[in-house]
């Protein structure tokens, strides 16, 4: 059966957008409830995408909002606490309140975006330790639902919260300091999870299956720093910050409104966001390079490439 009705929980943000995109462009039909529809007006200007005023965190909600589609795909996850929004609430509740909706509903087709070292007895922070604990409510459905576990390392592309957050810190301060600068990471292009997921709806061989992807490259976050440093303004000065500073200013920061740094992202930082092979050879995509995809939407680029980002973006070709 080709699945062609999808429900797209947490669609409005970073990665939300790029998979829309993509499942508008391949001809699903895509429903994405939010908490403010006008406010995602780029996303649902999409072919084929409905955005919708819904509480996602009412099971009864969720039945209606599922019925009648062939696949649910959970994007919702927070990096930082606030108020009522925390990880149990976001990456373990809504995961089960989801599973029981898709059973309520008849949707047989789950797909979830967990985390690199997501563990839910062994994570080094507790953003890693809900994320565990929500695929392990998602996993012991895999009797009744056909049931995918993404795990990717940090992603970038346009719009991103990681080297686009660097770039405008780099753009308004005359120093940046990097906290848990020797951390390792190996960054994964979004649009290579993206193609991935889009590959895995209607793919027997990845029902409960459990996928981890990185970037082909290991970098220290100094060296991902210094090098948005060279795109965006080189004379600016990147100051790496050792361990016990960084956990220090990762309490302070927390306290503060934004929380740029906490305690919890410098926990989750003591684990290496790395893992090989890059990219399960299951789906046949080989990977981006950081330096193919940055350079397009930080720094200089010319107007030609960003006229055809916008296109790709709005679901069109580049002619």
């Amino acid at each position: 059966m080709i699945q062609k009705n999808i429900c797209v929980v947490g669609g409005t943000g970073f990665v939300g957008h790029q998979l829309a995109s993509a499942l508008s462009r391949a001809g699903f039909n895509v429903l994405i409830p939010s908490r403010n529809r006008e406010r995602h007006r780029s996303v649902f200007v999409l072919p084929r995408v409905e955005v919708v005023d819904a509480d996602i965190h009412d099971e009864k909600v969720l039945e209606e909002l599922f019925c009648g589609c062939d696949v649910v795909i959970n994007l919702a996850a927070i990096l930082n606490e606030a108020g009522k929004d925390t990880f149990t609430r976001l990456h373990v509740e809504l995961p089960r309140k989801i599973v029981q909706a898709c059973k309520a509903s008849g949707v047989g087709r789950l797909i979830h975006m967990s985390a690199l070292n997501a563990d839910a007895d062994k994570g080094s922070s507790a953003y890693l330790r809900s994320k565990g604990e929500g695929e392990k409510v998602v996993m012991a459905a895999a009797d009744e639902l056909a049931v995918t576990v993404f795990c990717p390392s940090v992603m970038y592309g346009h719009d991103d919260h990681f080297f686009t957050t660097f770039a405008r810190l780099l753009n308004y301060l005359p120093a940046v300091p990097v906290f848990c600068a020797d951390a390792r990471l190996a960054p994964i292009f979004v649009g290579d999870v993206v193609s991935a997921m889009v590959k895995s709806l209607n793919d027997k061989a990845t029902f409960g299956q459990r996928y981890e992807m990185c970037g082909p490259e290991t970098f220290t976050l100094l060296e991902l720093v210094e090098y948005t440093a060279r795109l965006v303004n080189p004379k600016r000065r990147v100051i790496p910050v050792g361990p016990g500073m960084s956990a220090f200013m990762g309490k302070v920061l927390g306290m503060l409104p934004g929380k740029l740094f906490t305690y919890d992202n410098y926990l989750s930082l003591q684990t290496p966001a790395v893992c090989s092979p890059p990219m399960p050879a299951h789906f046949d995509i080989v990977p981006a390079r950081v330096d193919a995809v940055v350079p397009k939407y930080i720094g200089k680029q010319d107007i030609r490439g960003r006229y055809d980002s916008m296109r790709q973006r709005a679901a069109r070709d580049p002619e």
